[in-house]
């Protein structure tokens, strides 16, 4: 495990998150855009938070601690995916 790979790694999985967010909002304008809104700001202070993780890692860090944020990239943004998916099945009467 690379450190760069994980610098993308979050960079794509949140980015994707964020592009979800505004597809839906793209195709559905005005349905929960306060909402999907307020999900798009969770992906980013989420996209920070790992990143100050990543800059403050200590210099002999393992790979274990590595691990760990890659799985609480997962591990949340699985969190925001389950709120999106909430928010659209709101957003659209179901």
């Amino acid at each position: 495990m690379n450190l760069r790979d994980i610098k993308k790694d979050i960079e794509y999985v949140i980015g994707a998150f964020v592009d979800d967010c505004t597809l839906f909002l793209d195709i559905h304008a005005g349905k929960n855009a306060d909402e999907i809104a307020d999900l798009i700001d969770s992906a980013v202070d989420l996209y920070n938070a790992l990143r100050d993780k990543i800059i403050a890692a200590p210099k002999d860090a393992k790979k274990s601690y590595y691990t760990d944020i890659r799985k609480e990239l997962l591990e949340s943004t699985d969190a925001l995916y389950d709120k999106l998916s909430a928010a659209v099945k709101k957003g659209l009467g179901e």
